[in-house]
C-alpha cells in the first residue's frame, strides 16, 4: 500500500471538498491505475461461476412472505 502524504480542503462547514497530495504521489497513482487489470481484478474471471438452484424472483417472495 502507498503511503500518501495528503492535505483535506473543508468548506466554511467543515466538511471535506478536496484533497491535495503531491504531484509525484499522483504520478505513482495514475501508473497503478492506468495497469491492464490482472486475472484475479477482472470481473469477466467470475462471469458464469454462479448456479442458482431457485429462481430469484421465487426466493424474493419466500422471503417476503416470511414477514
Amino acid at each position: 500500500m502507498l503511503h500518501i502524504k495528503k492535505q483535506i480542503v473543508t468548506d466554511e462547514a467543515m466538511r471535506p471538498v478536496a484533497v491535495i497530495i503531491d504531484y509525484d504521489d499522483w504520478q505513482k497513482i495514475e501508473a497503478i491505475l492506468q495497469r491492464e487489470p490482472d486475472d484475479r481484478t477482472s470481473i469477466e474471471t467470475y462471469a458464469g461461476t454462479i448456479r442458482l438452484t431457485i429462481d430469484p424472483l421465487d426466493y424474493q417472495r419466500q422471503e417476503r412472505d416470511r414477514w
